[in-house]
C-alpha cells in the first residue's frame, strides 16, 4: 500500500506527522506522490486564511489527479470546518486525531510519541495538546478545545530513545504547553523539569511557544539551575503592547504583567534570549494604539519577532468586529518586520566576544550552522566536516541577524 502525507501548519502538527509516518512505517506502506498513493492523508491547519485555501488547493488537485485515492483530512482546520468540507468536498473524509489509528489501522492512539524526526537535526516532543483560553481572534480552541497531557514517565522515556539516537536538541511542543499536567501524577511543567533534569547523557532541552500565564517560577528556577539542560530561550507570545488591545483580545495579562515577566526572566537566567509573537491589525487597535504596542517593543530590547498579520478565522469573537483595510495592515505588519530585523541584528551584535553553546544543524558550502542556546543563528568558520551536536564557539563578529563563530 502506498500512502501521501502533507503536513501544514505548527510544530504540534509535525511531530504528529511524523508519529503517524512511523506507524505507516511500521506496517509496511510506502510513501508515495499523491498522484500514486492508495491513501492520501491531509493533517491540516486553520490558524490563518491563507492556511485554509493552501489545504483546499492540495484537495483539489488530489481529487483532481488521483479521484481513486481513499482522501482523508485531519487537524485544525478538518476540525474546525466540517460543514463546509462535507458540503465542498463530499469526497474528503474527516478523522480526528485521536482517531487514526482505530480509523487507519485498527489500534489505538498513534499521534503521541515519536521515536525520532524525519529530515530534521533536532527532535520533537508533543507533551501537551489542546486550550480552552478563547482569545478572541483565534480559531484553535474550536479544533483543539480538549486539553491533554502525556504521562511525565511516558515523556521522559521518549527523551530518552532520541538522546540515545544523537539528538542533541530536543524540543518539548504542544498547543499550550504551560498547561502540561500528567495524567498520572498531577505533575505540571515545572516537576517534569525537575525530572529531566535528573536524567544522564548530554542533550538539551527547549521549549515551544509557552503563555505568559503559565511560565512559572520553577520552570524559570529550572532554566536557572541547569543551563546546560534548558536553552536560555523563551518565545513568550504578546500579541498586542497596548493594554485595551490586549483586553480586546481576552489575552488576560496587561504589559506590566509582561515586562514584569521579562524582567524576572533575565534576573534569574543568564544571557536568556525571549522571542515574542505580535500580531499586526487587529480590528479594535488604532494607529495610536498600534504605536503604542511599536514602542513597547522597543523598550523590552526582546531578541525577534513572528509577526501575524491580522486574519478574520470564522466562529471567533473579532471575526464579527469592523475590519481595517488589507493595506493597514500590510503597513503595520511591515513596520513590525523592519523592527523584527533591527532587534535580531542588535541580538547578534550583543552576542559578539562570548562564549556559546551551538547545536550543529546544518552542513553547507558556507561553512557549518546552528543555533545557540539562546537561540542565535550562527555560521561556524573553519571547522571539520564532521562535526556534529553540541559544540563551543567563540562569536567572533555579527553581520546583520548571523553571528560568525570559531571553536573552542
Amino acid at each position: 500500500m502506498k500512502y501521501f502525507l502533507k503536513t501544514f501548519g505548527c510544530r504540534v502538527n509535525q511531530v504528529e506527522s511524523q508519529a503517524i509516518l512511523e506507524a505507516f512505517s511500521n506496517r509496511g506502506w510506502v510513501a508515495a506522490p499523491f498522484e500514486e498513493a492508495d491513501l492520501c492523508l491531509l493533517n491540516t491547519c486553520t490558524i490563518t486564511h491563507r492556511a485554509d485555501k493552501d489545504v483546499e488547493k492540495l484537495i483539489r488537485q488530489i481529487s483532481r489527479r488521483n479521484p481513486a485515492a481513499r482522501l482523508v483530512l485531519t487537524g485544525c482546520y478538518a476540525a474546525a470546518h466540517q460543514d463546509h468540507i462535507r458540503r465542498t468536498f463530499p469526497q474528503a473524509e474527516i478523522v480526528g486525531k485521536y482517531e487514526l489509528g482505530q480509523k487507519l489501522f485498527d489500534t489505538q492512539d498513534i499521534c503521541w510519541s515519536v521515536s525520532g524526526h524525519e529530515g530534521h537535526s533536532r527532535a520533537f516532543i508533543k507533551i501537551q495538546d489542546g486550550c480552552d483560553c478563547f482569545c478572541s481572534y483565534c480559531i484553535v480552541p474550536f479544533a483543539r478545545n480538549i486539553k491533554r497531557s502525556k504521562p511525565a514517565a511516558d515523556v521522559i522515556k521518549e527523551i530518552s530513545v532520541l538522546a540515545a539516537k544523537g539528538f542533541g536538541e530536543i524540543v518539548l511542543t504542544g498547543i499550550n504547553i504551560g498547561n502540561f499536567s500528567c495524567p498520572e501524577t498531577g505533575k505540571d511543567l515545572a516537576a517534569l523539569c525537575q525530572d529531566i533534569a535528573a536524567m544522564p547523557g548530554r542533550f538539551r532541552i527547549r521549549f515551544s511557544s509557552i503563555e505568559l500565564q503559565t511560565t512559572s517560577l520553577g520552570i524559570i528556577r529550572a532554566m536557572a539551575q541547569r543551563p546546560d539542560r534548558f536553552c536560555n530561550y523563551l518565545h513568550l507570545p504578546l500579541q498586542s503592547g497596548c493594554d485595551s488591545v490586549l483586553s480586546a483580545m481576552n489575552r488576560h495579562y496587561n504589559t506590566s504583567e509582561y515586562a514584569a515577566k521579562v524582567a524576572a526572566l533575565r534576573e534569574h537566567v543568564p544571557g536568556v534570549a525571549v522571542f515574542a509573537d505580535v500580531i499586526a491589525g487587529f480590528p479594535t487597535e488604532t494607529e495610536e494604539d498600534f504605536e503604542t504596542t511599536y514602542r513597547f517593543i522597543a523598550t523590552q530590547k526582546l531578541c525577534g519577532l513572528h509577526v501575524f498579520s491580522y486574519s478574520p478565522r470564522p466562529l471567533t469573537k473579532a471575526a464579527s468586529w469592523p475590519q481595517h483595510s488589507a493595506q493597514i495592515i500590510k503597513a503595520r505588519a511591515e513596520k513590525l518586520r523592519a523592527l523584527d530585523q533591527q532587534l535580531r541584528a542588535d541580538f547578534a551584535a550583543s552576542l559578539v566576544g562570548t562564549e556559546q553553546e551551538v547545536f550543529v544543524e546544518e552542513h553547507g558550502c558556507k561553512g557549518i550552522s546552528g543555533v545557540t542556546s539562546n537561540f542565535q543563528q550562527v555560521l561556524i568558520e573553519n571547522t571539520p566536516a564532521d562535526t556534529r551536536g553540541l559544540v563551543r564557539v567563540r562569536i567572533t563578529r555579527a553581520e546583520n541577524t548571523l553571528c560568525f563563530a570559531s571553536l573552542i
